[in-house]
């Protein structure tokens, strides 16, 4: 039995591996695991169960947690290891054979001794990445521990990352380096050093350009985001590359003959100190480029569509197909609904079909406008590298204006494509086939199951009539229920019951970060509107502010009509953009939150009419 902490935390007999399912037993098992061969005190360990505010009688309830982690042990058959009661806390016994963080140190401290050998070094140091399945303990809630164990971690994986690439630089190899430092650059835009090295790679393949503009690119990102200059290292290259030096592989030499920095030693259970990860800023949700798919937190519902999704991407080809399989599934429904989150949850669900990566890929940029389908193929080949030939590679293309921006890249027999868009893309499916997959609202089933994995069980539980309210009062939408729980998680002291009438007194004003007022239901609303056509956005404004029977939702008794009918086909595209949704009642109905908002901007436009 094998212990694996460099993912989501889990344990594997030979090819089985189970992931284990959240709990307090299990933070107690990371944390133990962690510092395996140490004493960890018991009040580290109450600390990263149940935070900096611990119960007062978390010491007995400690001793409860050991008795279940002993229990799950039997229950899996976890044999040769055991939770030691040493003075003063415990202690879990593991090596480089049982527990992967070992194994991945060991190679590390390995590949650190044959730093002569430039080659060996490589294939020992590639040899310890494999042993990395993820996001880092996606199952373990604890606030302790992904605040002061993630990013240490985090940062040694980082260390020989941009050590593989030092020596494959050194090697001359640099076409093979591109391929993971075009996912560096983009997963760490703030790690300096990878740039360095994806710019000298590009300058080296005889790329010149391409160099200069990620330069560019970077220094871009530096200033408005952090306010800093490049280093001066990369202010060097740049002058290097205009000047049009020989780099050769002079720097990349000297590089590889440098042993890598050894892992960080554990700091002592309990210490207060951190170590903070060197390239923590995040990539905006909005910018363009290819990375690997990043897990989803607190993902819930969507449970059939999920499992439906992960049985046609796995699908054996059908006889007769010569080995090709359905290439696309297509994830619509309104903005909010969910659809990016649900094709990157199913994306993490079939990993293991797809050796040849998962890329995500943003098909429009910050401001709304849609990405050329040849600068997408162009970064997705660059990604993905000419090395995955017979290997199947996995695509989810997010937020796809129209049909053209997809039917280059359904080309390769060997990729499977997930289509997240607000558009119905009927002639796309017309053409190339594939399923569709329409998302509406949560049910009050995974609205409630929501909460209680944002906000956590006790919380809730202890209030459930108000949460299933607050679940109401966001109308059962995906976007406005994150909203709500990161306003929640934020005041952790506001009981569910107040802020039902906190909220219940204007939805559209309290379903806003006030640090982030981007992420809001009205902005959400607004940019869909600016990306619709005139004639479109004018009608949507008119149903919305306009009595029911615009839709159909319900008819005159006197049989008479003081509204002129919305035109069909105007109602049927504003139903493929995912702004209005299938009845009943009637033919269509739209959402309440979406009239709400509708119904404000037009009060609003005409205040200000009437001033002018």
């Amino acid at each position: 039995m094998r212990f694996q902490l460099l993912g989501p935390l889990a344990l594997a007999d030979g090819p089985d591996v189970v992931v284990l399912q959240p709990s307090k037993p299990v933070i107690l098992l990371a944390a133990l695991l962690l510092h395996a061969n140490s004493t960890v005190s018991a009040d580290y360990l109450q600390r990263a169960v149940w935070g900096e505010d611990q119960p007062a009688t978390a010491k007995a309830a400690l001793q409860t947690c050991v008795l279940r982690l002993r229990r799950l042990f039997t229950k899996h058959g976890v044999t040769g290891t055991s939770i030691e009661a040493v003075p003063g806390g415990y202690r879990i016994t593991a090596g480089p054979p049982t527990l992967d963080l070992l194994g991945f140190r060991d190679q590390v401290r390995r590949a650190t001794a044959l730093a002569g050998d430039p080659e060996a070094e490589l294939y020992t140091l590639k040899d310890a990445l494999s042993l990395w399945q993820g996001s880092l303990l996606a199952n373990v809630r604890s606030d302790v521990l992904h605040r002061d164990e993630v990013p240490r971690l985090s940062e040694e994986r980082l260390r020989a990352v941009e050590r593989v690439c030092d020596l494959l630089l050194g090697l001359g190899r640099c076409g093979e380096a591109l391929v993971d430092l075009w996912t560096a650059t983009r997963v760490y835009p703030g790690h300096e050093r990878f740039h360095e090295q994806l710019i000298e790679a590009l300058y080296r393949t005889g790329r010149q350009s391409q160099a200069l503009a990620e330069y560019r690119r970077v220094k871009g990102f530096l200033l408005d985001e952090l306010g800093v200059d490049p280093s001066p290292s990369l202010r060097q290259l740049e002058l290097s590359i205009l000047r049009g030096e020989d780099l050769g592989a002079g720097g990349a030499v000297r590089a590889a003959v440098e042993p890598a920095p050894a892992p960080a030693s554990a700091p002592a259970p309990g210490a207060t100190s951190r170590v903070i990860q060197g390239a923590a800023v995040p990539l905006p949700a909005a910018a363009p480029g290819a990375c690997p798919v990043p897990a989803v937190p607190h993902f819930t519902g969507r449970e059939a569509e999920a499992a439906a999704m992960a049985a046609r991407l796995t699908a054996p080809p059908s006889p007769g197909a010569d080995g090709q399989r359905p290439l696309t599934v297509l994830v619509s429904g309104a903005p909010g609904i969910g659809k990016s989150a649900l094709a990157q949850h199913v994306a993490h669900l079939v990993r293991d079909s797809f050796p040849a990566g998962r890329l995500l890929v943003r098909m429009t940029r910050a401001d709304g406008r849609p990405r050329t389908a040849d600068e997408v193929a162009a970064e997705v080949g660059a990604a993905l590298g000419p090395a995955r030939a017979g290997e199947r590679a996995l695509l989810v293309l997010d937020d796809v204006v129209d049909a053209d921006q997809v039917r280059p890249l359904l080309t390769p027999p060997d990729l499977a494509v997930v289509v997240t868009s607000r558009m119905g893309l009927g002639g796309l499916i017309a053409t190339h086939g594939g399923w569709v997959h329409r998302l509406t609202a949560f049910t009050e089933a995974e609205s409630y199951a929501l909460l209680l994995a944002a906000l956590g069980t006790e919380r809730v539980a202890a209030e459930p009539r108000a949460a299933r309210q607050l679940a109401a009062l966001c109308g059962h939408f995906p976007a406005a229920l994150g909203i709500l729980t990161a306003r929640l998680l934020t005041r952790p002291g506001l009981r569910l019951g107040d802020a039902v009438d906190w909220l219940g007194d204007d939805p559209l004003a309290r379903l806003t970060l006030t640090d982030s007022p981007d992420h809001s239901v009205s902005g959400l609303f607004d940019r869909a509107l600016d990306r619709l056509d005139p004639r479109l956005s004018e009608a949507l404004l008119r149903i919305g502010a306009g009595p029911p029977e615009l839709l159909g939702e319900a008819i005159r008794t006197d049989g008479k009509q003081n509204h002129p009918p919305v035109p069909e086909d105007v109602l049927e595209q504003l139903a493929d953009a995912g702004l209005l949704e299938d009845g009943p009642p009637g033919p269509y109905r739209i959402h309440d939150l979406l009239r709400a908002h509708l119904r404000r901007t037009v009060r609003i436009r005409n205040r200000r009419t009437e001033k002018v």
